[in-house]
């Protein structure tokens, strides 16, 4: 039903004055703004809070946290810190809780419930959206209607319940006969039955097929954690498919909007069979903030913002939407305003009325208009691209959604044949950088599909939301409250706000950061600790040589160069064995290789080692490792050199490190066997060492650091609180790029075995294959 305030016979209380105030929802957007307003503009009114503890920080703590917050930035100015926190503690009480949980008993002389509280995320899985924005308002007006007498409950909602409609959409009830009971029951049963399934034989076993392709050389403990990581990450999706559809089949865009429909309904039910008095307050877009508590206030990036600052890079050429439909923005303070006159205004008991506050119905903003003003700001303040100048922004031509998916599905197509065609690739400079190309171009395709599949279809709403309610309400307001505030849809000027309130705001800290003085390519000192360890690998990592190298330094050191040729085209013969070696695994590589030395001294070959071969390993060490590892000694870290390469090999390069872990060869009577004498220290046994290593000596792991060139390395990086991925292979590369971590590029292209082996082939099949290779 339609409703006028304008009509009422009651004197509305403007000021709350001796009202008592339960505010939902606290720590987020509206609900900070709320509680700032109530504290700066109505001083006799109490407020107590519903806030649930965060780890190990209190609700009570995180509600304190709020007065240091941009949103109490005026309100601190003027009566200073001190003042503000006493104010806090005289008005404001905490009640710690979760809407989720049993709602603790609530204060017994509430007037008024503001309910801000809610899942924002659009695309949340089905239980998660259903156990909070319906599930939770359940429990709340459990605890409401326990009281002795029945606050005036304010049910904030968004205008985008109506679904999707087209054409004049009234302040009434929905139009659905959508049992909100039955939904909430399926949902929450949702979990259950998509975990049951993922843990079934046959999709097990697909998971850890493609956990071990990916995986297998980094172990087998993380090849099983992929595993049950792709499992969960299916899970989630899943639930999310599961909302998103369930909306789309009852005529909703998402499962945000869905349950925030179906969360009038228990309004609508509660007001109705317990006779509590219920106002719904349907904002639309909310965004940054028109005049106070400052112009430009936000507390994170809404629903525009992300499509604004993607525009911005120039990153975003096109997007979905309809030229002509209406983008309904409201500035957070004209929200603000409208509820806490709708508080003021008490409706009966029983029937909820409803309030639309937009802007689409008397001052519409349409998406051509957007565009326009947001095009026209970053054309006179483009964003500065670091070192170089400033970025050019596209002209939208708004093509429809079909051919905007085309266009993504064909850029996701590509870059993952890129992708898949680079990690066969041998590892390089040249792989890294174009590695380095297609992870951007895949990051950005990931935005772009995320903006698409989240935002494309507010972007095509043709419905417009009247707000005759809120403008009756408006016209009753005292001029005293009218200047403090305002809710007229009519004041915002669109130019003016976009381009001199809004982006400025919300490109601020962007522009700050690109604009900082460009870090320097070198590094500052490291920092001091003796309970800090430094791991280095050492093929690739500290020598630019391999296992296939050493053994051929060694085999031909003393052999006339008549005798090279067999020696080459027997190792090229064997190349594709350790080359299916290496694939499956790094410790088989060794084991498989290592069997090449069998029969030979090893007095012979520790003094071959020592007299020639030595001098020529150090000379192949990586000028950037051994600085790196001396930086580690004089800042009093523990340097550790860890490898699979035999010991024998490696003694000129003993005197560098503090601790050396390397494979022993297994001798007989003098001669080397072909064996190793113990397991070889790859892969997560690198990790499973260096913790008991750790412990033994009183090392701390997490401000440690290790340096890894394979994603065999993967382990011992994850395992330290600084890795570092030095040279990596193009698995490795994507690892690291995907986790942030740090990678450097020393000593230019290092030879890894791989590359031997196909090089030895190749050189044994003749000039025209070697022409072909290259």
């Amino acid at each position: 039903m339609n409703y006028n305030p304008g009509d009422l016979p009651v004197t509305p209380n403007w000021s709350l004055e001796g009202a008592h105030v339960l505010l939902t929802g606290v720590t987020g957007f509206l609900g900070q703004a709320s509680l700032e307003r109530l504290l700066a503009d109505h001083p006799d009114t109490r407020v107590t809070v519903l806030v649930r503890g965060r780890g190990a920080t209190s609700g009570a703590d995180r509600v304190a946290g709020l007065t240091r917050k941009p949103v109490f930035r005026t309100l601190r100015r003027r009566i200073g810190g001190p003042a503000l926190a006493q104010l806090l503690a005289e008005r404001v009480t905490v009640i710690e809780g979760d809407l989720t949980d049993a709602v603790p008993a609530l204060p017994e002389d509430l007037t008024t419930v503001i309910h801000c509280a809610s899942t924002v995320s659009f695309d949340p899985p089905i239980d998660d959206a259903f156990q909070v924005n319906v599930g939770g308002l359940v429990n709340l007006y459990d605890a409401i209607i326990a009281l002795p007498r029945r606050p005036h409950v304010l049910h904030v909602s968004t205008a985008y319940v109506a679904g999707a409609r087209k054409g004049v959409v009234a302040e009434a009830p929905l139009d659905h006969d959508v049992d909100w009971n039955a939904e909430l029951t399926a949902a929450l049963a949702a979990r259950a039955e998509v975990e049951r399934a993922s843990r079934r034989p046959e999709a097990l076993r697909a998971l850890l097929a493609e956990a071990r392709a990916e995986h297998g050389k980094a172990g087998p403990q993380a090849t099983a954690r992929a595993a049950e990581e792709a499992r969960r990450r299916r899970v989630t999706e899943r639930l999310v498919d599961y909302g998103r559809l369930r909306a789309h089949s009852v005529g909703w865009p998402d499962v945000y909007t869905f349950t925030k429909a179906l969360g009038e309904r228990v309004a609508e039910q509660y007001a109705r069979d317990e006779g509590l008095r219920v106002s719904v307050v349907r904002p639309a877009i909310v965004q940054s903030a028109l005049r106070h508590p400052f112009p430009g206030w936000f507390d994170s990036f809404k629903m525009v913002d992300p499509i604004i600052l993607s525009y911005g890079r120039g990153t975003l050429p096109d997007f979905p939407g309809l030229p002509d439909a209406v983008v309904d923005i409201v500035p957070i303070d004209l929200v603000t305003n409208a509820l806490l006159a709708v508080a003021a205004v008490e409706p009966e008991p029983g029937t909820p009325v409803y309030y639309h506050v937009g802007t689409g119905a008397r001052n519409p903003l349409t998406q051509r208009q957007l565009d326009e003003n947001i095009r026209n700001y970053f054309r006179r303040h483009p964003l500065p691209e670091a070192g170089r100048g400033h970025i050019a922004v596209p002209t939208w031509r708004f093509p429809g959604a079909s051919q905007i998916e085309r266009r993504l599905r064909a850029g996701e197509r590509a870059v993952s044949f890129a992708e898949r065609a680079l990690l066969r690739l041998p590892a390089s400079p040249r792989t890294r950088d174009w590695m380095t190309k297609v992870h951007k171009e895949t990051k950005r395709i990931e935005s772009l599909r995320r903006l698409s599949t989240l935002y494309g279809v507010y972007t095509e709403v043709e419905a417009i939301y009247t707000d005759g309610n809120v403008l009756a309400l408006h016209r009753r307001l005292p001029d005293e409250v009218v200047s403090r505030g305002s809710f007229d849809a009519a004041e915002v000027d669109w130019p003016h706000y976009l381009q001199e309130v809004h982006c400025p705001s919300i490109t601020a800290l962007l522009r700050q950061s690109v604009t900082r003085r460009p870090r320097s390519n070198r590094r500052g000192p490291l920092p001091e600790g003796r309970d800090t360890v430094a791991v280095f690998d050492l093929e690739g990592t500290v020598v630019a040589s391999n296992l296939i190298e050493a053994f051929l330094w060694a085999r031909l050191a003393d052999r006339p160069k008549g005798a090279w040729a067999r020696e080459l085209a027997a190792l090229a013969g064997a190349a594709p064995r350790y080359l299916r070696a290496e694939q499956r695994s790094r410790g088989e590589f060794i084991r498989t290789f290592m069997r090449r030395y069998a029969g030979a001294s090893e007095d012979a070959l520790r003094e071959l080692i020592r007299d020639r071969l030595g001098d020529a390993l150090l000379r192949r060490s990586l000028p950037e490792a051994i600085r790196q590892v001396r930086a580690h000694r004089a800042a009093g870290h523990r340097t550790i050199l860890i490898t699979g390469t035999a010991d024998i090999l490696i003694e000129s390069l003993r005197p560098l490190f503090d601790d050396v872990v390397a494979s022993r060869l297994h001798v007989r009577d003098g001669v080397l066997t072909g064996f190793l004498a113990a397991p070889p220290l790859v892969g997560e046994a690198r990790l499973a060492w260096l913790r008991q290593h750790a412990e033994d000596i009183g090392a701390d792991l997490s401000s440690s650091y290790a340096y890894g060139d394979s994603f065999s390395d993967r382990s011992l990086l994850e395992g330290v609180g600084n890795p570092v991925a030095v040279n990596p292979d193009p698995k490795l590369f994507r690892h690291a790029k995907r986790h942030n971590w740090r990678i450097e590029e020393w000593g230019g292209h290092t030879v890894g075995p791989v590359e031997t082996m196909v090089e030895l082939t190749t050189s044994a099949a003749g000039p025209g294959a070697r022409g072909a290779a290259r």
